[in-house]
């Protein structure tokens, strides 16, 4: 460098025109004559005279020999910089693929539970295909963990985040029955009374020539005998009927040990049958055509002309059917109990909680954060999902949300569950959104019910719930828990509660825990997924128990 500059500021010279024939070496701007004093913009000239010029290169060599030491400092300086800069850019930069993911503040307690969990997550996205799926967790009432995999929006190449906005599905069922309940508790409702006190456009209904009652009660446990999707009602008597010749435990049969073979033979034709049973329920599901309605319906009321003309599949209060179309009509009597839109009413209770990205599924307003819908071509392949119109069926399945809205629901009914007979809770707690006694009912399990997600569970009210047993030491330990699922056009959906328990590790364990009996008390998990048909309630468990297991650490 400094021999480059030796050499070019040999060829620049200044030229005086007071001192003819003198010239001194010196940058192109203005130089002070010796003899003058006169200030002289300066020129190029190009053949100095040979005395002068070694004169300067002199004075020139001596100037850069003692400053080269200061020009390798600075370039070595600068390009260590340099290096530094570009090193820690490239650290800091994230990769763009599919399994991108954006994850919020983690307690490094529960680290080895998030990396359990986030493998759990990412089998299931895997095997069903699932473009998208966000995940919350929350230990007594803090959320420990959120992450979301995948993509909200696949032709756009928008990453699922925890504010990622998807269709809760049937978790909206959970939602109606907390707005019953407040309703009740203020007296504006009354469970046991026919739905045709605040609903008379629903008519009064018969089976088999008898008349009978519907009562919301019975509605939240689906009891109710009002029908689903399937219209048919012996194709829904038939389904059940296979259903239960599936899990029959077969009786002892004195010829099957006299003729192994054929009973080999039976049973492998069985276990075809029953496969093939349970594939073609599968694929009839998402067949029906309600489930794609693409009309707009006004008003609740309105949407009641879908079904209240048909026939009652079973009596009211003697067998569980799984029905949509009947929280549409307790929809509609929350909303007269109420005096005020359903919709409206909802909303209230969703300010009331936090729950700020809950809305209806709507089409037209512009809703920040909103995923895209898929599912599964006959080919295997991801395909968009059609538009639907779900205000048929707000209270049952209409609903957006994030996980963090879900985990803020399930631990305000948590705490309020936990309120209702503990001897330990500190005073001077808040109330409850929901009053203990009415949480406890939320989550009792009722007769004759059952669940789809969960063999071990019976209905309560809007929920599924799962009770504590152990029928063999050393055996299956079956903890408590309650949870719901959901199903739509292009959704999928789990939001599972495991409450602490008051003789369990991350209660019993030494530490300022022990003293620490505030609720909400329990491991809360919700996940979202922008595919239809992906089971999520068995992952969800697993989920919650490796958080658990942390919490008693």
């Amino acid at each position: 460098m400094s021999r480059l500059l030796f050499l070019s500021l040999e060829r620049l010279h200044v030229r005086y025109k007071d001192c003819t024939g003198r010239f001194c070496s010196y940058p192109l701007w203005t130089s002070r004559s010796n003899n003058s004093g006169k200030l002289c913009k300066g020129v190029v000239y190009q053949q100095p005279s040979r005395a002068y010029t070694e004169h300067t290169r002199a004075i020139l060599y001596q100037l850069f020999t003692k400053t080269r030491s200061r020009f390798w400092i600075i370039g070595l300086g600068a390009g260590f910089v340099l290096a530094f800069g570009l090193k820690h850019h490239a650290f800091n930069s994230e990769p763009c693929n599919a399994e991108a993911v954006y994850e919020s503040q983690t307690d490094l307690k529960y680290a080895d539970a998030i990396e359990i969990s986030r493998d759990l997550v990412r089998r299931i996205k895997d095997e069903v295909g699932a473009p998208g799926i966000v995940i919350g967790v929350s230990v007594d009432g803090a959320q420990v963990w959120t992450e979301g995999m995948g993509y909200a929006d696949l032709e756009n190449r928008v990453h699922c985040g925890p504010d990622t906005v998807m269709r809760i599905a049937s978790i909206s069922k959970p939602l109606t029955a907390a707005a019953a309940a407040r309703l009740w508790e203020e007296g504006k409702l009354d469970l046991d009374a026919p739905v045709q006190k605040y609903v008379p456009e629903f008519p009064e209904k018969t089976f088999e020539g008898e008349a009978v009652t519907i009562t919301p009660r019975l509605i939240l446990s689906h009891l109710s005998g009002i029908r689903h999707y399937e219209k048919d009602a012996k194709k829904v008597w038939e389904d059940k009927e296979k259903a239960k010749r599936l899990v029959k435990i077969p009786e002892k049969n004195e010829k099957k040990e006299k003729n192994c073979a054929d009973g080999k033979e039976k049973d492998k034709a069985e276990d075809d049958s029953t496969s093939k049973t349970k594939d073609k329920k599968k694929k009839k599901e998402f067949e029906q055509e309600e489930y794609y309605l693409k009309d707009r319906f006004e008003n609740v009321i309105q949407a009641l002309d879908l079904f209240k003309n048909d026939p009652l599949i079973y009596k009211p209060g003697t067998t569980f059917l799984y029905s949509t179309h009947a929280f549409t009509l307790l929809s509609a009597v929350v909303e007269r109990a109420a005096g005020q839109r359903f919709l409206d009413h909802m909303a209230k209770m969703f300010r009331d909680l936090g729950m700020l990205n809950t809305i209806p599924d709507e089409n037209d307003p512009i809703i920040y954060h909103r995923s895209r819908y898929y599912h599964l071509s006959k080919k295997g392949r991801v395909v968009n999902c059609p538009y639907v119109d779900n205000s048929y069926k707000w209270a049952g399945g209409g609903f957006l949300s994030t996980v963090g809205d879900l985990l803020l629901f399930a631990n305000a009914l948590l705490y309020s569950y936990q309120l209702a007979g503990s001897q330990d809770v500190p005073s001077g707690l808040l109330p409850g959104f929901l009053q203990p006694q009415t949480a406890l009912a939320l989550w009792a399990p009722v007769d004759n019910t059952e669940a789809s997600w969960d063999k071990d569970g019976l209905y309560a009210q809007g929920w599924l719930v799962v009770e504590k047993q152990q029928k063999y030491g050393q055996c299956r330990n079956r903890r408590h828990y309650v949870s719901h699922t959901g199903g739509a056009v292009g959704a999928s959906s789990v939001l599972l509660v495991l409450p602490g328990e008051s003789g369990d590790s991350g209660e019993a364990a030494s530490g300022p825990r022990t003293q620490d009996r505030t609720p909400p008390r329990g491991v809360v998990v919700a996940i979202i997924a922008n595919m239809q048909s992906v089971g999520l309630n068995t992952t969800a468990l697993k989920i919650a128990h490796e958080f658990d297991k942390a919490r008693g650490k």
